[in-house]
C-alpha cells in the first residue's frame, strides 16, 4: 500500500450495470440498492461483442431511479469521442446527479480495433488524445473561456455552461494497469481502477502513482483507489472457475480460462471474502464486483452482499 497517497479508510462496494432496457434497468437497479452496495459502474464501447450502452446515458437514467447511489463509468473510452462535448454530457450528469454523486472513470482502451475504425480515431493514437482530452476537460470545468492548442485538438474561445455540481468537476479515476496508465493517474487522475491485475501488482501500482505524484508536485487531498474483480460463486473453486470461465470466454470472444483463474475472486464466500481481502490490504478501497455468471447475474450479486462483503468488512 502507498504511504504517499491520501487514501480513503473506508471500503465500498460497486456492482457493474448490465442492463439493457428500461424495465429491466429498473428492476436491476432496485435489487442492487435493496442488497446494500454503494456504487453502480457502467461499462463503455462503442461495438463490443455484446450489447452494451453508452455509460453516460445509463448513468442518467439509472441516478435518477436511485438518489442515493454513486454512479461512475468504468471505463469511458474518452479518446473516441470530442473532449469539448464529453465534458458538457460529463457536467450535465454531474449536476443532474447532484455533487459527489459521479466518478468519471477514463480509460484508453484499444482491444477491439474495428470500433476505433468506425470513430474515424487511429488506435495508435488513443494514449495521447486521452492525456490531451483530460487536460481539455479540466479547463473547460474550472475556466471561464478556454482557447486550446494541442497534437489533436484546436478551438478558441469556448466555454462550457452550466459547470459540474462537484466543485472543479467530478473525480476523474484512470483505468488500465500498464505503466502508461498509472502515469495518467499520477498526473492527470483523482483516482486509479484497473482491471486484470494481482494484488501484488495493484501494490506496486500504487506506490509507483505516489512518488510520480510527488515528483510532478501534486498536492492531493484524496486519491480513489478502486479495482474492478470478476466474481462467481460456487460449491467450490473449481466449479466457480468454469462458470467464470465460460462466461468471461464469451464476453471477450477469447480463451479466459487461465485469466480468470490468475485474477478472479472465485469459490465459496470465504474463499472469494479471501481474494478481495488480499486488494484491500495492497490499498484498494472500491471494488466493482462483476458477477461472471451467465444467467444468474442478479443472484449472485445478492449473494455477494449478503454472504461476502460482510466478511470483508470483518476482516478489515
Amino acid at each position: 500500500m502507498s504511504d504517499a497517497l491520501p487514501l480513503a479508510t473506508e471500503l465500498r462496494f460497486g456492482a457493474q450495470a448490465w442492463a439493457f432496457d428500461g424495465e429491466r434497468a429498473r428492476h436491476a437497479i432496485k435489487r442492487l440498492a435493496a442488497a446494500g452496495f454503494d456504487e453502480v459502474w457502467a461499462g463503455d464501447h462503442v461495438s463490443f461483442t455484446g450489447p452494451v450502452n453508452d455509460p453516460l446515458i445509463q448513468v442518467g437514467f439509472l441516478g435518477a431511479l436511485e438518489p442515493k447511489l454513486v454512479f461512475a463509468t468504468g471505463v469511458y473510452l474518452l479518446a473516441l469521442r470530442s473532449p469539448a462535448a464529453v465534458a458538457k454530457m460529463v457536467a450535465t450528469v454531474d449536476r443532474l446527479l447532484g455533487a459527489g454523486r459521479f466518478i468519471f472513470g477514463v480509460g484508453v482502451g484499444g482491444e477491439f480495433p474495428r470500433e476505433w475504425q468506425a470513430c474515424g480515431v487511429p488506435v495508435a493514437e488513443r494514449g495521447s488524445r486521452t492525456n490531451e482530452a483530460l487536460e481539455v476537460i479540466k479547463r473547460l470545468w474550472n475556466e471561464t473561456r478556454v482557447t486550446h492548442r494541442g497534437r489533436h485538438y484546436n478551438f478558441e474561445e469556448v466555454s462550457i455552461d452550466p459547470r459540474p455540481a462537484t466543485a472543479g468537476g467530478p473525480p476523474i479515476w484512470i483505468g488500465g494497469r500498464a505503466e502508461p496508465a498509472q502515469r495518467r493517474a499520477a498526473h492527470l487522475g483523482d483516482g486509479w481502477i484497473p482491471y486484470v491485475i494481482t494484488s501484488k501488482r495493484y501494490a506496486e501500482g500504487l506506490d509507483f502513482i505516489g512518488r510520480e505524484a510527488a515528483q510532478a508536485g501534486r498536492r492531493l487531498e484524496r486519491f480513489g483507489s478502486g479495482v474492478f474483480l470478476f466474481c462467481a460463486l460456487a460449491e467450490n473453486y473449481e466449479r466457480a472457475h468454469q462458470l467464470a470461465s465460460a462466461s468471461l470466454s464469451r464476453r471477450y470472444a477469447m480463451d479466459f480460462g487461465e485469466a480468470a483463474r490468475r485474477y478472479g475472486a472465485l469459490g465459496t464466500p470465504a474463499d472469494v471474502a479471501a481474494k478481495i481481502a488480499e486488494y484491500a490490504a495492497a490499498g484498494a478501497r472500491d471494488f466493482v464486483l462483476d458477477a461472471v455468471v451467465d444467467g444468474a447475474r442478479e443472484e449472485q450479486l445478492e449473494r455477494l452482499a449478503r454472504e461476502v462483503i460482510p466478511l470483508v468488512r470483518t476482516r478489515s
